[in-house]
Order: C-alpha cells, then sequence, then structure tokens
C-alpha cells in the first residue's frame, strides 16, 4: 500500500507595506549586558542586605507578609507553608526553598543573636548537622524583635514599590527600630562579590548609636569603646582583635572563634576535654567527624572517646576523653590546631546603600542606620500630625455646632435635603464642608454636655500632641533626642549580656606541654573505702595537724612511676597488675591522705565474689618481697620473681578454706611481722624467720591458732618507728561492724615471740563481748575512719597491753597509719 504524503501548508507572502530589519548584534556584547543584567539583579535583589534595615528582599518581604497576616507573638502559631505561600505568591518570584530557608534561619537562636521568628517544630541544630523538618510540619509567628521591624510601617515611614506583577505593593526597606545589620549579621553570595557580617550585641550596638546621635563627629576608637567585637550566638572565644579593628576600619577583615572548653573528670578513670561552646556555624557532627577522621589516619594522638551529650535541658557538651598518659592542655592544643573547635570567620561588611553595594566600616554602617531612622521617625511625626490636626479640624468644629446646638438642629429640620442643611451650616456658623458633614453625621446622642467636656479636653490633649511633633520636625535636637531615648528602650527590654568573650593573642599563648604524661615518681594509694589513686609527686606525708577529711584512711601505698606498673593482691592469693597512668591523679596541693579524687577498684580489677583486695605491692624484684598472712595463721614472705608478660600471677597456694587477710610490701627485710587473732591473741616475730619462697608454695606456719580461733590481722611494722596496736571487741552474735569497746596500746608493750607460738594476749574481754571484730597494728600516728569513710575518733592510749577496752563514740571500720 503506498503511504500518502503529508501536505505542507506554504508560508504566507510578505505584504506590500513589509519592511525586513535585521539587526547585527555582537554576542559578546548581548552577552555582557544580559549578564550585567543578571549580576544586578542578584546583587540588588536577592543576595546583599539593605543597609538600613539589614534585610535581604527575601527576609523583609516574609515579615511584611507575617506582619499583614496578623501573626504577633500573642496570636496562635500557623503552618510555615501558609507563610511561604504567602511570600510567594503575592511578594517573592521565585521559588519555596529559598523563602523557607530564610524563614528558618531567622527562627533560629543559634544564627540569629535576636531572631525575628518564634519558630514551633524542628528547625534544625547548630551546623545544620540535623537539617529542619519540611514546611509542612513547623509552625512560626512573628517574634517579639520582629515587631520592632515593622514598628510603624503603616505610618507612612517607608517607601512602598510595586511587586513583581504591579498587583501588590511591598516596602523598599523596614523602619527597623534596632540596627539589625549590626545585631544579627548577614551572609551572601552575588555576582562577583559577597557578604558576610558577623552579628554583634543589642545593647553594645545601641550604645555606639546613641554615641553617634549625641556626637555625630565621633571616630573609630570611640565608637569601638562601645562596641569592642562581635558577640555571637553560639558564644566562644575570639582570639586576637587585629582582624576585628581592621573590619571596622575597612570593612574587610577576619578573626579566629575558639570553642569554650574546661578540663574534667570525665570517668572515674579518665580525664576529658569537655565542649560547652562551638565556633559560629559549626556543629558538634562536624567536630566528631573530624576527629575521627585525624584518630583513624594517626594524625591526632591522645584521644579515647567522643561522646555528644548534648540535650535541650544543658545546652551543647560534646565530651572527648583523652587516654591515660596523655596531657589534656597538649591533646587540646592539637584540636584547636587541627579541628574546627578553631575556626576563622572572615568580614565582608559589603551591603546596599541607595541601591549601591558598598563595602563599610562600622561608622559608616552606623551612620546610615542612625540617618534612616531619622528619617523615619521624622516622616512617621509628620503623618501622626497630619492625622491630629485633621481630628482637630472635626473636634473644633463640633465644638462650634455644641455652643449653639438648638440653632443647628432648628437649620437642619427647616432644610429640605442635606445638601441645604449643609450649605445654611457652612453660611451660618463659617464650618468648613469636612467640618459639616461630620456634625451632619454625627448622632444627636452625642451632642450632650458630658460629650462636650469630652471634645474640649480631647481638643486640649490634640493642641498638645501637635505642638511637640511640631517641636520634633523643627529641631534637629528634639529629633535626635527622641531617636536615642526610643533606641534606650529596645536595648532596656531587648538586650542581654554578652556570649563572646574577646581575648588578645597574649592572652591565648599556650605554655609547651608534652603530648605524653612524663614517667615521673609518684606513690600509688589504696584508701579503705576501696579506692585507688596515685599521687601527683613521689610522696606525701601526714601527720596528726593533717585536716580530717572523707576517705582519708589509706590502708596500702607502695612508690612508683607514672608510667609503670603495681601489683595488686587479692585475698584468694591472685597478683593483677595494675597500670599506673590509668589511676586517677591526686591534686599536687593536697594537704592530707584524702582520696576522694580516686576511682573505685572495680574501674581497674575485675574481681571474684567474695574476693576482696587486700594491699599493693611494687613489681621491683630488687626489693625484699612480699609478706602475706593467712586466715588459717599461714605467713609466707614471696620471692620478688613477676614475669613481665603476665598479666594475672599467683603468690600463694591457699589451703581449703583459706584466704589472705593481710600483706605487707618489705622495706628492709628487718620488719616485725605481727598476727592479730579473733580471740585475741597477738604474735609479733621476726620477718628473718621466714624464709623467702617462690610464688606457687604455700608458706609456713606464722601463728598457732587455738580452735575456732582465726586470724583478724597481718601485718609488717619497722621496729625503730612509735607503732601501736589497735584492737575491738565484740559479741560473737553481732555485725562485723558492731563494736562494743576498743583499745589503743603502744607497740613495744608486747615482746617477741617465737614463729609458730601463740602469742600473748592482747585485750581482756568484758561482760557480753566474746570476740575481736577489728584489729591492728602499725606505725603511728594514726587515723581511723568508719565504713563510709568518715573520719573517727580513736580511744585514749591504755598502757596495759592485756587491759579492757573502752566505750566507742562512733563505730569504727577501719585504721591505719601514716603513708
Amino acid at each position: 500500500m503506498a503511504r500518502r504524503s503529508k501536505s505542507r501548508t506554504p508560508a504566507p507572502e510578505p505584504g506590500e507595506d513589509f519592511e525586513e530589519r535585521i539587526v547585527d548584534i555582537d554576542v559578546v556584547d548581548e552577552m555582557q549586558g544580559s549578564y550585567l543584567e543578571y549580576a544586578y539583579s542578584v546583587i540588588y535583589s536577592r543576595a546583599l542586605p539593605d543597609a538600613r534595615d539589614g534585610m535581604k528582599p527575601v527576609q523583609r518581604r516574609i515579615l511584611y507578609q507575617m506582619h499583614e497576616m496578623g501573626l504577633r507573638p500573642d496570636r496562635s502559631y500557623v503552618k510555615c507553608a501558609r507563610v511561604v505561600g504567602e511570600v510567594m505568591g503575592k511578594l517573592h518570584p521565585h521559588g519555596d526553598s529559598p523563602i523557607y530557608d530564610a524563614l528558618v534561619r531567622m527562627a533560629q537562636d543559634f544564627s540569629m543573636r535576636l531572631p525575628l521568628v518564634d519558630g514551633h517544630g524542628n528547625f534544625g541544630s547548630l551546623g545544620n548537622d540535623d537539617p529542619p523538618a519540611a514546611m509542612r510540619y513547623t509552625e512560626c509567628r512573628a517574634a517579639p524583635a520582629a515587631g520592632l521591624m515593622v514598628e510603624s510601617i503603616d505610618e507612612e515611614t517607608v517607601d512602598f514599590g510595586a511587586n513583581y506583577d504591579g498587583s501588590e505593593e511591598e516596602p523598599v526597606t523596614l523602619p527597623a527600630a534596632y540596627p539589625n545589620l549590626l545585631v544579627n549579621g548577614a551572609s551572601g553570595i552575588a555576582v562577583g562579590m559577597a557578604t558576610n557580617m558577623p552579628p554583634h550585641n543589642l545593647t553594645e550596638v545601641i550604645a555606639a548609636a546613641r554615641h553617634l546621635i549625641k556626637h555625630p563627629g565621633a571616630d573609630l576608637e570611640t565608637l569601638m569603646g562601645f562596641i569592642p567585637g562581635p558577640d555571637l550566638p553560639t558564644g566562644g572565644k575570639i582570639v586576637g582583635r587585629e582582624g576585628i579593628k581592621d573590619a571596622y576600619v575597612s570593612g574587610r577583615g577576619s578573626f579566629k572563634i575558639r570553642a569554650t572548653v574546661s578540663i574534667e573528670q570525665v570517668t572515674a578513670r579518665r580525664k576529658g576535654i569537655v565542649v560547652t561552646e562551638l565556633p559560629f556555624a559549626v556543629g558538634p557532627e562536624k567536630v566528631i567527624s573530624k576527629i575521627k577522621d585525624l584518630v583513624n589516619a594517626k594524625k591526632l594522638q591522645g584521644i579515647a572517646d567522643v561522646k555528644d551529650l548534648t540535650d535541650r535541658e544543658h545546652g551543647l557538651r560534646l565530651v572527648i576523653e583523652v587516654k591515660n598518659g596523655f596531657n589534656p592542655e597538649a591533646v587540646l592544643s592539637q584540636l584547636y590546631k587541627l579541628t574546627p573547635m578553631e575556626e576563622s570567620f572572615g568580614i565582608n561588611n559589603v551591603a546596599l546603600v541607595d541601591g549601591q553595594p558598598l563595602t563599610l566600616g562600622l561608622k559608616e554602617l552606623l551612620e546610615v542606620y542612625v540617618d534612616h531612622r531619622f528619617d523615619v521617625v521624622r516622616r512617621r511625626s509628620e503623618f501622626r500630625r497630619g492625622k491630629r490636626r485633621d481630628r482637630l479640624h472635626l473636634v473644633e468644629g463640633l465644638l462650634v455646632a455644641l455652643v449653639d446646638i438648638d440653632e443647628v438642629i432648628r437649620i437642619i429640620r427647616s432644610s429640605e435635603n442635606a445638601a441645604e442643611a449643609k450649605a445654611s451650616l457652612i453660611s451660618r456658623f463659617g464650618l468648613s464642608e469636612i467640618q459639616t458633614q461630620y456634625i451632619l453625621d454625627t448622632p444627636l446622642r452625642r451632642l450632650t454636655k458630658f460629650d462636650r467636656i469630652e471634645l474640649e479636653d480631647e481638643r486640649d490633649r490634640l493642641k498638645d500632641e501637635i505642638e511637640k511633633l511640631t517641636r520634633i520636625l523643627e529641631s534637629d535636637a528634639e529629633l535626635r533626642k527622641l531617636v536615642s531615648s526610643e533606641l534606650s528602650a529596645v536595648a532596656k527590654k531587648y538586650g542581654t549580656p554578652r556570649r563572646t568573650e574577646l581575648l588578645d593573642s597574649a592572652e591565648v599563648t599556650v605554655a609547651a606541654v608534652p603530648l605524653e604524661v612524663a614517667d615521673d615518681p609518684c606513690r600509688v594509694l589504696l584508701s579503705s573505702t576501696g579506692l585507688l589513686a596515685r599521687t601527683a609527686n613521689g610522696g606525701m606525708e601526714f601527720g596528726e595537724s593533717a585536716k580530717r577529711v572523707k576517705h582519708d584512711v589509706i590502708v596500702s601505698a607502695v612508690p612508683a612511676t607514672t608510667r609503670g606498673e603495681v601489683g595488686a593482691v587479692t585475698s584468694t592469693g591472685r597478683l593483677l597488675r595494675l597500670q599506673v597512668v590509668d589511676l586517677p591523679q591526686l591534686p599536687e596541693t593536697a594537704t592530707s591522705p584524702n582520696l576522694a579524687g580516686g576511682a573505685q577498684i572495680s574501674e581497674f580489677l575485675t574481681l571474684e565474689n567474695d574476693e576482696t583486695l587486700i594491699c599493693l605491692t611494687t613489681l621491683d624484684e630488687s626489693s625484699p618481697g612480699l609478706a602475706i598472712g593467712t586466715q588459717q595463721g599461714v605467713v609466707k614472705r614471696v620471692v620478688p620473681d613477676y614475669p613481665a608478660n603476665r598479666g594475672e600471677l599467683e603468690v600463694i597456694t591457699l589451703k581449703d578454706g583459706d584466704r589472705i587477710v593481710g600483706g605487707a610490701e618489705l622495706r628492709t627485710g628487718e620488719e616485725d611481722l605481727v598476727f592479730i587473732t579473733d580471740d585475741a591473741q597477738l604474735l609479733r616475730f621476726q620477718a628473718s624467720q621466714v624464709r623467702p619462697q617462690g610464688r606457687p608454695a604455700g608458706g609456713v606456719a606464722g601463728i598457732k591458732l587455738a580452735q575456732d580461733a582465726k586470724v583478724l590481722f597481718f601485718g609488717a611494722v619497722d621496729p625503730a618507728a612509735e607503732a601501736a596496736v589497735f584492737t575491738a571487741a565484740g559479741s560473737e552474735g553481732t555485725l562485723d561492724d558492731s563494736l562494743s569497746t576498743a583499745k589503743f596500746t603502744a607497740f613495744d608493750q608486747y615482746p617477741r615471740k617465737g614463729r609458730a607460738t601463740g602469742g600473748v594476749r592482747c585485750q581482756r574481754f568484758l561482760k557480753g563481748e566474746d570476740r575481736l571484730r577489728l584489729a591492728w597494728a602499725g606505725a603511728t600516728p594514726a587515723l581511723a575512719a568508719t565504713r563510709t569513710g568518715a573520719p573517727a575518733e580513736l580511744p585514749e592510749p591504755d598502757p596495759r597491753r592485756d587491759g579492757s577496752g573502752l566505750p566507742l563514740k562512733k563505730q569504727i571500720a577501719a585504721v591505719a597509719g601514716p603513708v
């Protein structure tokens, strides 16, 4: 089948009067012209703020449309989508996305120093880590500060122009009752230029503006006395003021913003860097991501963990845990250098002045605003004066009519129509047409004696107000005084304290601190309440005059180095290694044996059920070794042989049912070893009587126990030092910490006996007492504590070695000597 060809309609022939005209245009010229038009449109209509109100067109349109919609702070919230739709349909010839983005930013208290929109819902987070919810989910209304921006806009204070299609009118600028451009800053990228202005403190900016109003010739140095620098919504610290001064002089400059941090004990084992304020426009997720990347690339050392504990109640809290063995100050210095915890802010004060983009310094910005405010107040005063003059004209006419109200009524009643009545009243009383018409429109009920008094009061008030407005318009001094007082009222109502701290470069000079903690001498301490800690130096001496504080009984102390190890001996005969650097460090200014800054044993060691930590020991193989005693009266001196590649060792092989009750690191090997049993027997013998044994050995007989007796205490005492013995008695049926009497006796009252003998009696039981519940022997001065670590008093010394005890004022759980 043959295909039919499509018919084509021929082009019409040009008429006789048709004249062909082709214009040759260079494509370069066309592109240049079109691009310049586009650039001007972007600069003027989108990207740059007006220097008078500090608003970009989209921001100005949002605030004006919210004002027109009646979305005042005392009204209910409406969906953001409704506001965006109204702005887009009536004023802003662009998409909904840039309108909503601008609205969101004006609601963020971490972006604006004085937010202009009161948002309800998810409006994003610092650094845009959590983007805002869609406009259909969020709600908004005008913030109190927005009312200041549009205040008196209906009183012909600013010019209006046609919108994009000529169907509506919009303000060219807003009245702006405060210097919004300086207070909230601005940022935008146009074609060939950009603006980036930091926020400032409202109180400071208004103080500078008021000074400029009073002293128009004020220099920049004076103004900077009121505005020392930016005040960012997120706080932080500005380092160095040179860049700020450059920006205030020329409109261009830069400064560094640092996070606000503190070094705290964030866990029982670790110190950390706690960040409570970040640089402007930097969010915690950005910092965390950068830290993780640097740690993975091995460019940042000393970081153990990073946690974001930010919440609505406490605000920003970013915790950076520092590994043990690293100086937090040195790690912080690295963080400032390598992460967004220190950022630069480049100031570029570009704004529109009479439609032209200009780079302005601080004084120029204030001058443009002050001149704008003068113009607004002047136009407002003219408008108000005109309104009051019109009203006064009507009131005066009404008062004329009230003087002869009967004649007025007669004229009106005798007239054929309203026009005749109007003409007769004008002729009779010399009124104007406006006054006459107002009289005719006024109900008779208003023409009473009482209303005449009200009208006379209103007339006098209107004359007074007109006189005041005239003075403002005719006197430059009055105008300046009024503008200044209005600014002062705004500062008083909406001003807030400064959030950003300004620091000179010299104030932030950081001393060179090594990254890793030095391997300095220290001591490792164990308290009666089960806390471990290390000292900041090689020794701590505490005498009788030391201030008594909680956790002040230290039951074991051994010398060590910061990056070394010590051993922890448990009741089951295990020796566990402790890394000294993992232990919390006590302050160097400690004046008493206070382990309140220590950490619980469970933070470092995993113990079995019913297993307790007995004492600490060095792992020095040149020492005289460790002496330990068991509940069944076995004693052992352990040969100091501790292989470095084993984290857990046995120091004794215990018999069934036996356990270690005490241990001590021997310093000379000439100490006396002491056993105290629960049936009040004390045995003292020289350590040299016990032959050192290897770790697997089971020890030798230490004290001969009576039937049903067991060892309460084992320790080592230097015979050359002043020492004492403490014993406390109770009843078999009472709780472990329920003591009735206690005795404190000098150590030299107890003679040495041979090893494996029964010793001598150390306390005589009173009626109701049948067992010792607590015993101790060691160097003095001795300190006592309750189970919670609170200080307790020891009884008065008793010279009798086998005397009975004295009643206790407070239950004692532990006794120890100086460390």
